[in-house]
């Protein structure tokens, strides 16, 4: 037996099962049943209507998640805390505005942390 005369015979198969379920084919299994018979895929993409509802807030929340979790943030980031430490290091030796441990340097951090955290949550949220 042939693939193409497997493929006819689950066709009818299906085709029976719907119709012993229903009594008669309605317009949404045909259209599962021409997609069987085309071997092609039922979808709807749905994800521009849901763009389209979104509040600001929420685009807002999911564009700081996409670049807080990107490469570019993180490789960004680490250049500015070189930058903040070198500049208080070699090149404001005398007239430091945050000395080594850098406390200014943490509370930006930990600002950063505090807000971050529960945007990019909000986000995952929305997201499932």
């Amino acid at each position: 037996m042939s693939l193409t005369e497997l493929n006819t015979f689950r066709r009818e198969y299906l085709a029976d099962l719907v119709e012993q379920e229903s009594g008669e084919l309605q317009l949404i299994d045909r259209d599962v049943m021409n997609a069987v018979k085309n071997n092609s895929i039922l979808f709807e993409n749905i994800q521009d209507k849901i763009d389209k509802k979104l509040t600001l807030g929420q685009r807002v929340a999911d564009s700081v998640a996409q670049f807080g979790g990107s490469w570019t943030f993180i490789i960004s980031f680490f250049v500015f805390l070189l930058i903040w430490m070198s500049v208080n290091i070699l090149f404001l030796a005398s007239k430091v505005f945050d000395p080594y441990p850098f406390i200014l340097l943490n509370l930006i951090l930990s600002c950063l942390a505090a807000i971050q955290a529960p945007i990019i949550m909000m986000s995952q949220n929305r997201q499932e």
